[in-house]
């Protein structure tokens, strides 16, 4: 009890801090894809949070609108990765400086509100969708026991990390040994992440 406390007061501490410092960087994020693509700019998404709760997660749209829509176009390959791992390496719907975006993670950046609004934390494993969930069998409700994070030991992994299975062993062991310090170093390495930039 104490150690979720604790990781409370630091992620309502460290998000709304990064919100007010990181405000002039939202808002040329904000007319950057306002000018570049029609449509809205902060994509809405529905993923699983604590104990199974329903969550809607904000992020800054990196693809065209209804992107959904257009999985129906994936070739064969493209149905493959995929499905297997819940993204393509080369997406034809990515709008013009969505890739940026998505290199040094600044479309996750809105995701501090749902930190700072308590559906998530600033570390945990990333939330996910049914597909996702599905897959982690008789493990869902491990998964589901801490909140999902706006980071964490999958993130800072992912460039080495090729398939889903060791995706979720990975998530599942911070679910068994996350601490305080653990969570200080996830986010220190998360920096140094997003300033190397990621192959997403």
């Amino acid at each position: 009890m104490y150690k979720r406390f604790l990781k409370r007061c630091f992620d309502i501490l460290i998000s709304l801090l990064l919100i007010i410092i990181l405000s002039p960087l939202f808002l040329c994020i904000y007319i950057l894809i306002k000018v570049s693509s029609p449509g809205k700019v902060i994509y809405k998404h529905k993923r699983y949070g604590y104990k199974g709760k329903i969550i809607t997660i904000y992020k800054f749209r990196t693809m065209v609108e209804n992107a959904e829509t257009l999985e129906k176009k994936f070739n064969l390959s493209q149905k493959k990765e995929y499905f297997e791992n819940f993204k393509l390496k080369n997406d034809f719907r990515i709008i013009k400086n969505g890739k940026f975006l998505r290199k040094y993670c600044l479309d996750e950046l809105p995701q501090l509100f749902n930190v700072l609004k308590g559906d998530m934390s600033l570390v945990g494993p990333r939330p996910i969708v049914k597909r996702e969930l599905d897959k982690y069998k008789t493990k869902k409700n491990k998964l589901l026991s801490i909140k999902p994070g706006l980071t964490g030991l999958w993130q800072i992994n992912k460039n080495k990390i090729t398939n889903y299975k060791k995706r979720m062993e990975t998530e599942l062991f911070y679910v068994d040994n996350y601490n305080f310090l653990l969570d200080l170093e996830i986010i220190f390495l998360t920096l140094i992440f997003i300033f190397k930039g990621n192959d997403y």
